[in-house]
């Protein structure tokens, strides 16, 4: 499997407060958290990439955790201290690297019992400064609860890591009948969706100004 199943530059136009994306646009990560058997996050992902593109604000690039290899025993350091000398394997080098360059992050997670995946949590833990002072939306998708437990408990986690967490989200419940041929079947969704990426796009023009005025004390 490709580490990056969907990259992609867009040139449109968008106005924000910070900066001109045209010329100089966000960079997006959009991470797939589930690694399971038959998963439903790659769908959501490719068209959430779909909307960030519409946006014009972002560059965007998917990246799936089940391309990559993240153990869940860590060294005994932790990578808050350690920095870019902490001993990660060499099949996580490229996730690293897409993290450290990202501005603003999509998080696309599923819900297990009440929470969200181990390999979305390892991938957290096996990395601080590349969440640091950078915005994160969330994407989440499961049965009733729309995966809302698992979003609770991402951004428990992720302020922990000094991220900025973005109030407006999507939730899909009961994902199996929301969704038809790729697409969310309720048709306000891109309208939502727009709100999310207003957002992000704001934190992530700011939060960059401020990364390259002032190193964050974190």
């Amino acid at each position: 499997m490709d580490n990056n199943v969907d990259k992609n530059q867009d040139s449109s136009t968008h106005n924000n407060p910070h900066d001109n994306p045209h010329n100089n646009p966000h960079r997006l990560v959009i991470v797939v958290g589930s690694v399971r058997e038959g998963r439903f996050g790659p769908v959501v992902a490719s068209w959430v990439a779909e909307q960030a593109r519409l946006h014009g604000g972002f560059d965007v690039e998917v990246v799936d955790l089940a391309g990559f290899e993240i153990p869940l025993s860590l060294p005994a350091a932790s990578p808050k201290y350690a920095g870019d000398d902490y001993p990660r394997p060499a099949g996580m080098r490229p996730l690293t690297a897409a993290l450290e360059s990202a501005d603003a992050f999509v998080v696309v997670t599923p819900e297990y019992n009440h929470s969200y995946p181990a390999s979305l949590k390892a991938a957290v833990d096996w990395h601080f400064t590349q969440w640091t002072a950078k915005p994160v939306a969330f994407v989440s998708y499961g049965g009733a609860a729309g995966g809302r437990h698992a979003v609770l408990h991402l951004e428990n986690v992720l302020t922990e890591l000094h991220a900025v967490t973005i109030r407006d989200g999507l939730a899909f419940p009961n994902y199996f009948t929301a969704w038809q041929d790729g697409r969310p079947v309720d048709p306000e969704t891109p309208r939502y969706a727009k709100t999310l990426l207003e957002q992000l796009a704001w934190w992530a023009g700011a939060l960059r100004t401020a990364r390259a005025a002032t190193p964050y004390p974190a």
